[in-house]
């Protein structure tokens, strides 16, 4: 019912801004006519753009979007509201438990701290996997993998490559090479990154648990050099329910409990939080970015472990600010049900389009 009320009244509000502007957004009330030149298409990014305002350009990496400006990984979530269920979710996960970047510079336990990416050309040769796990789940092969290509270091072993030119993610769980160019794997998906959709199947996995994609939620250190991380992370919680909730396509129960959350499941850096001298200039940009995009569970693991790509560039000390000053009790989970159009793409409700503005 509550629910239900704060849609009523959002309808009303974004009605009236509609009335006052005419190149306002349509809500996303059904007995609203929306005209056939503003018809949400599950294929095209930059639907209800305001007259001579381009689309704001999505994050990119090696001339690929990272899926269109429109999808829900790309989309702030600091103005929906809490989830009724999110002190609930906060307990189970744990509330006084830090924080932490699980990704780095250097390597720890002998290997690169983080989950690794290679950006391949078009004419990278496509190689056979072999499924030994989920292949009932998994995209067939063949897959443009290079026999050298990164493998994550840990107990996951992906691999991440997204082909140039098709723009085309590649991701891999549980991956060895095989030395011939072949590779074996527990499971593979595949993501065409120009689309919002369709999703992969419903209660199939992908590399990752929720049957997500993994590259597009990285903290990756290009992004925090030039200045904003501007779209959602992946994180991992130590206890997860049987159930998934939009984006995500895929239960894996981990100590689970009544008030575990879904995989998919969206939190945020709550508004009050403080963003001060404490934290460096690496830091603050991924904290602004919590509080703005938030991050998707994606998998089991260590409560709130935010993933990112090796590299460099990051400052080991400074990242470790999070594990100092940041618990759980500093997050709040997110409803995002209102910014769904189709349960089986990522294209979100009622955004106009403006340019970027980097803080």
């Amino acid at each position: 019912m509550v629910r239900t009320a704060i849609r009523m009244l959002v309808g009303l509000v974004v009605l009236g801004l509609a009335l006052a502007c005419p190149d306002s957004g349509q809500p996303r009330a059904a007995a609203r006519q929306t005209p056939a030149s503003q018809t949400p298409d599950l294929q095209t990014p930059g639907f209800y753009k305001k007259p001579g305002v381009s689309a704001y350009t999505p994050p990119s990496l090696g001339g690929c979007p990272m899926f269109p400006a429109n999808n829900v990984w790309n989309t702030p979530v600091d103005g929906l509201p809490v989830d009724a269920r999110s002190d609930a979710y906060v307990n189970a996960m744990g509330a006084t438990s830090s924080a932490h970047a699980d990704f780095g510079s250097g390597t720890w336990d002998g290997g690169p701290i983080g989950i690794p990416f290679v950006v391949v050309p078009s004419t990278q040769a496509m190689e056979t996997i072999t499924f030994t796990d989920y292949g009932d789940e998994s995209d067939p092969g063949p897959y443009p993998i290079p026999v050298n290509a990164p493998v994550e270091w840990g107990s996951d072993h992906h691999v991440l490559a997204l082909r140039q030119g098709e723009c085309r993610l590649y991701e891999l769980y549980n991956a060895s090479a095989n030395g011939d160019g072949t590779w074996d794997a527990g499971s593979g998906a595949v993501f065409s990154m120009t689309l919002n959709g369709p999703f992969r199947p419903a209660g199939w996995t992908s590399a990752d648990a929720a049957g997500l994609p993994i590259l597009p939620g990285l903290a990756r250190y290009d992004e925090v050099a030039a200045g904003e991380i501007d779209h959602a992370l992946r994180f991992t919680s130590g206890a997860t329910r049987a159930a998934y909730v939009w984006p995500a396509r895929h239960q894996a129960p981990y100590n689970s409990g009544t008030d575990s959350p879904p995989m998919g499941q969206r939190f945020r850096l709550k508004a009050s939080f403080a963003i001060d001298g404490r934290f460096s200039a690496q830091t603050q940009v991924i904290l602004r970015a919590l509080k703005k995009y938030g991050m998707i569970l994606a998998d089991n693991g260590t409560s709130w472990y935010i993933s990112g790509a090796p590299d460099a560039g990051w400052d080991n000390d400074a990242l470790h600010q999070l594990d100092t000053y940041v618990r759980g009790a500093d997050f709040e989970a997110v409803d995002e049900s209102s910014l769904m159009i189709s349960a089986d793409s990522g294209q979100v409700w009622g955004h106009i389009w403006m340019p970027r503005v980097i803080r």
